[in-house]
């Protein structure tokens, strides 16, 4: 979700593709209590302005409005919520199932932060959409995975097999460098982290592409021969890194990059708030928490 900054990328970044998405509303849920399930409101229904941190009635607890998607990020902020509970904070969290909304919730104000992208694709949002926003810390990343669709092992694709992969810039270069490291296509030299399907200058067994919004992969996946999913997404959709194709080498570029960050709008990065959040996610609590529950598909970073 520490690793290198400078490079930290879709789920992706994203034109217009991902603003048709259906997550343009999100159920919101009070982690240091028991939330009603299936609760949702629309991104907007913060109410206009800027969230603050505000004192619950008595002054005793003060409340982090957050934005993340499902799994694994708002289960991860649930694991925390009683570390965050023990320094006066309840969680208040907003859950999104796009890449759009929990960044234009967090620009406009109606969120103190969000936990559900990496600092690449953060970084193009910003550029694309003239945000400001800034990371806190980076948490942990989530290797993608190679999954079968019809065709079951890399061994038997077939000539001409078509390939699903995220169709957002960040996340479609770390697909094609997974790609790449399996021996399916090869890139221009230099391509790295900016590739694109326009860099393969190799393509021995003439796959195609299949580019497609991140978080429709893997209903996708039936469709296509095989899928690069991103880790938060193959969780989501019940996947085991255990029963990947192939997955990102833990020291490969994209796993030392693609951290997954809390975001915060420029200038809130040392709010105390903020700062008990990111001790809450780096406690050793919650990094148990990730270890016992993932196996393997949530690595922390800390």
């Amino acid at each position: 979700m520490k690793k290198t900054w400078c490079v930290l990328a879709a789920a992706a970044l994203v034109a217009g593709s991902l603003a048709g998405c259906k997550g343009n509303s999100g159920s919101e849920t009070t982690a240091a209590t028991t939330a009603a399930a299936g609760n949702e409101a629309e991104a907007g229904d913060a109410g206009a302005g800027e969230t603050q941190t505000e004192a619950a009635p008595g002054g005793e607890t003060k409340k982090i409005v957050i934005g993340a998607s499902p799994a694994p990020h708002a289960e991860i902020l649930k694991a925390a919520a009683d570390v965050l509970a023990e320094k006066g904070y309840e969680l208040d969290i907003k859950e999104y199932v796009d890449y759009i909304q929990p960044n234009l919730a967090l620009e406009s104000g109606d969120l103190d932060a969000n936990y559900f992208q990496h600092l690449p694709y953060l970084e193009s949002f910003n550029e694309e959409n003239g945000t400001n926003l800034v990371p806190a810390a980076a948490i942990h990343y989530e290797p993608f995975g190679i999954y079968a669709g019809k065709t079951k092992s890399l061994d038997q694709l077939a000539d001409g097999a078509t390939v699903a992969v995220p169709n957002d810039t960040s996340n479609e270069a770390r697909a094609l460098l997974l790609l790449e490291a399996q021996g399916l296509i090869k890139l221009k030299e230099g391509a790295g982290l900016a590739a694109t399907k326009n860099d393969i200058v190799e393509n021995p067994k003439n796959i195609k592409l299949f580019e497609v919004e991140a978080a429709q992969i893997p209903r996708s996946i039936d469709d296509v021969d095989i899928a690069v999913i991103n880790g938060n997404y193959a969780i989501d959709a019940g996947f085991k890194v255990s029963d990947a194709l192939a997955v990102e080498d833990s020291q490969s570029i994209a796993a030392t990059t693609y951290g997954n960050v809390i975001a915060v709008r420029d200038g809130h990065e040392n709010d105390e708030a903020i700062k008990a959040l990111v001790e809450a996610l780096e406690s050793d609590q919650v990094k148990a928490y990730i270890e016992s529950t993932y196996e393997g598909a949530v690595v922390p970073l800390y």
